[in-house]
């Protein structure tokens, strides 16, 4: 090479990447030297690594929970509480003091019309007791509903609407309803959880009319595979009963879970046309008309040898008993290798068509390795970070996906370097490409250009002694990188990355956060319906959120009670709490209306007691010691849908935590919810961490510091425009888009690191030549494996799942900004900024 410049060489720092080059060139000449050594190992390898496969079932990890909420949220830690402090009782079910979801089956009906009317409830009742008289078989038994029930004194728990009605439609008509609570003499029920879209008369709280009503149907949660059936044949029976008049949605406790595991299944046709299309193209793009040049057989490899990894590198964990994830990594790896295989044989394709086979590929290691390697490194280090994510979904994402790149490379320079020495000794004998005999060089004079195409091949410069360019190749050489190159076409690529900052940025201020749990079930799930209907009939009121007073608490205490009281004043002052309900409130009003005194302990133990009788509920709200003594106790809260439920979270543990009593506040929901509070500074740190590792590797690898910071700044631009552009296209910042995230961060510097590389090490003295030079040697390259990826992904636009149609947004962003980063902005600043360096 041409030394450049001493202005250039004066900030040059190649003392790691100078050695790496030889070290590569020497292992490219005895790969060269030893083909098929490096051939047969790495097959062996595979084979005995992807035994691991046998264990795939055993090690599948679907759960919703585990999956998709952070693995150490506080609401984890605050559930834990709940149940070790205040367990359940069998005997005595309560909706309101559930710690989890639950174990239930649950349908909505709604009409247009009033729905509380005769003819509708009596639909209503009768598939009430169709549910209820359902025969389920399980163990070569029979049992019905009344068999699994959640009981409450020995009958199953039961739905308000209907115990008001007495299970009669016709006395809707003489009922007088109220809303949201009604009264009758002997219990209060809380209609607003089973009424929707509720009218009512003006001026008082009486109920004109409704449009949906909500039953739900709670089973014992200790006889899981028993239930599970059940709900199973609840599905069945209530899936058939919509009418012209009245229209029934419905869901289960194990709806979501497993309707997420049908995800996988529903994409496997679109997955193999994803597949097919990227090898197809991969495969075409590499071949030439030349029938000894072409290098069919070494795309072939290629692809081979990314299924290769694969194998080995999901085999190896599943031997290790780490939990598998069904997610979208095969495919995008497949792309890595590709990209890999386009950047060797770009360089194949430039060393001296008379050299021997081991020379050749020593120089094609020595141009191709480096690059490559520092590619490699950065999209596994940016996986690898993404391991320490609070996400189980994403930790797994991230460790299968970076093994696989690491064992990518590795067959990228063992298997397909050996595949390459081998299609060089047939190119070295001028053989064809598919019988691989011998063929003339030129066309005999005896036959027809027609024989030409088939059987004639093995020409090559005889000026430079390589091979003929491609005329992409050749395109990027005498047009493109002119052009680009030309003042006032920086000019406009400037404005153009104006824009495309401005517009990124913007779409960062209004990206929104958080994982619909809807969006985990296919678009054609029955739950969606149910959702929709719950979210459209039953949104006036939100959770009602449990708060524990975690210390000893003495009620006797007047001074101690109004601490407690005053905090319960705070919560019921927040604009989205409707109202309280506490035992101690009920059991002052009890004392009152009993006219006792509750102000001794004595007096307190003992009148507690009597209390408990009549309110038996209450006992589940109380934490007592052997004495009697108050250990911990809890109350609630109603809040109404006003506010966004992460931010309703976060203001009850923020007003928790200013009370002068030691209390916790908690919902089954907030276990989804404690997203919302750590995805965008998770995010933000797998990033600002990834991208200053990158840089670091960048500028040891690379031998101009100038052109690692371009680098570094090449990631942190793609990302943001990324993220900018998924709020713009409708994706909000949760688990599912951050496992692209964190592949963007690594993916988003190839492109920009081949070009930066190449343009460093050119030999080249004008940095506008230096431009022009690495986009002639990688801009077809590059672009092979952009279109590649692109063409592949395309198909998963049309998936039924949120999840895949994400990966195919996302890794579109990535793909198409990467691209313009590689092939347009960054040629462009690396030429202006060189300048001035």
């Amino acid at each position: 090479h041409a030394r450049p410049p001493p202005s250039m060489a004066r900030f040059h720092t190649d003392c790691i990447e100078r050695p790496l080059r030889i070290c590569f060139k020497l292992l490219g000449h005895f790969i060269g030297s030893h083909p098929w050594w490096f051939l047969i190992v790495p097959l062996i390898l595979s084979t005995c690594l992807g035994s691991g496969f046998y264990f795939l079932k055993d090690r599948m990890s679907n759960n919703i929970e585990e999956q998709f909420t952070p693995v150490y949220g506080p609401a984890k830690t605050e559930r834990r509480y709940i149940q070790e402090t205040f367990p359940g009782n069998d005997s005595m079910f309560s909706r309101l003091r559930l710690s989890t979801d639950g174990n239930y089956a649950t349908f909505i009906a709604t009409s247009d019309r009033n729905i509380l009317t005769v003819e509708f409830l009596q639909h209503i009742l009768e598939l009430d007791f169709k549910v209820r008289s359902m025969v389920v078989q399980f163990d070569n038994k029979s049992f019905e509903y009344v068999d699994v029930c959640a009981q409450v004194m020995g009958s199953c728990s039961s739905n308000d609407i209907l115990d008001v009605i007495a299970y009669n439609a016709n006395n809707i008509e003489e009922v007088n309803l109220t809303f949201p609570w009604y009264y009758s003499s002997f219990k209060s029920f809380p209609l607003y959880l089973g009424l929707g879209s509720v009218t009512l008369d003006k001026g008082n709280s009486v109920v004109k009319s409704a449009k949906a009503i909500q039953l739900h149907y709670y089973l014992r949660e200790d006889k899981k595979t028993k239930t599970d059936i059940w709900l199973e044949s609840f599905v069945n029976l209530v899936s058939n009963c919509s009418s012209t008049s009245i229209q029934v949605s419905y869901s289960t406790s194990m709806s979501m879970q497993w309707e997420f595991q049908k995800t996988p299944a529903s994409v496997i046709f679109l997955f193999s046309n994803t597949y097919a299309i990227a090898i197809t193209f991969s495969i075409l793009s590499c071949w030439r008309l030349d029938t000894v040049r072409t290098k069919v057989w070494v795309a072939s490899c290629g692809v081979f040898s990314t299924g290769l990894a694969v194998l080995s590198s999901f085999g190896l964990l599943l031997l290790l008993n780490q939990p598998f994830v069904m997610t979208v990594a095969s495919y995008f790896l497949l792309c890595i290798g590709l990209d890999d295989l386009f950047i060797m044989i770009s360089c194949w394709q430039r060393t001296r068509v008379l050299d021997s086979v081991p020379d050749r590929l020593a120089e094609t290691y020595k141009e191709a390795a480096v690059s490559i390697s520092i590619t490699t490194m950065t999209d596994a280090l940016a996986l690898f970070l993404g391991c320490g994510s609070p996400f189980g979904s994403v930790r797994s994402f991230c460790l299968y996906a970076g093994i696989s790149i690491c064992f990518c490379y590795l067959y990228t320079i063992t298997f397909l370097g050996a595949c390459m020495a081998l299609n060089g000794q047939r190119e070295a004998g001028n053989k064809h490409w598919f019988t691989c005999a011998k063929v003339p060089e030129d066309l005999p004079s005896e036959n027809s250009k027609v024989f030409s195409i088939c059987c004639v091949g093995g020409s090559y410069n005889r000026i430079s002694e390589k091979e003929e360019p491609e005329s992409m190749s050749h395109f990027f050489e005498r047009f493109y990188g002119p052009i680009l190159t030309h003042k006032s076409m920086k000019v406009f690529v400037f404005g153009v990355y104006a824009v495309y900052l401005a517009v990124s940025i913007y779409g960062c201020f209004i990206l929104e956060q958080g994982l619909d749990v809807r969006n985990l079930a296919l678009d054609n799930s029955y739950v969606i319906d149910f959702y929709n209907n719950q979210r459209q009939h039953f949104s006036e009121y939100s959770c009602n959120v449990m708060v524990a007073v975690k210390q000893p608490f003495n009620f006797c205490d007047e001074d101690q009670l109004k601490h407690l009281c005053l905090c319960i004043s705070k919560f019921e002052s927040l604009d989205f709490v409707n109202n309280s309900l506490a035992w101690f409130l009920s059991f002052q009003q009890y004392a009152i209306a009993t006219n006792v005194n509750i102000s001794s302990k004595d007096a307190f133990q003992m009148h507690l007691h009597n209390f408990l009788e009549l309110n038996f509920m209450f006992t589940q709200d109380l934490n007592l010691t052997v004495d009697n003594d108050i250990q911990a106790s809890r109350f609630f809260i109603q809040t109404l849908n006003k506010t966004p439920m992460q931010d309703l979270m976060t203001v009850l543990r923020k007003t928790a935590e200013k009370c002068s009593v030691n209390l916790l506040v908690y919902h089954p929901a907030f276990i989804y919810y404690d997203q919302y509070t750590i995805i965008r500074d998770n995010t933000i740190q797998t990033i600002l961490v990834a991208v200053i590792v990158m840089l670091v590797v960048s500028l040891i690898l690379t031998p101009n510091p100038l052109c690692s910071a371009w680098v570094a700044f090449a990631i942190c631009s793609v990302i943001v425009g990324v993220m900018g552009f998924m709020a713009l296209w409708g994706i909000s910042l949760d688990s599912i888009s951050m496992i692209n995230l964190v592949m963007c961060i690594g993916f988003s510097v190839d492109f920009s690191a081949h070009i930066s590389y190449t343009f460093s090490s050119s030999p080249k003295s004008d940095v506008n030549e230096k431009a022009k030079d690495a986009l002639a040697r990688l801009g077809y390259p590059i672009l092979q494996g952009a279109l590649s990826t692109i063409l592949g992904v395309v198909v998963l636009s049309m998936s039924g799942s949120y999840i895949f149609r994400t990966f195919f947004k996302i890794v579109f962003l990535v793909i198409m900004f990467g691209l313009l980063h590689g092939l347009v902005f960054i040629p462009v600043f690396l030429t202006l900024s060189g300048a001035c360096w």
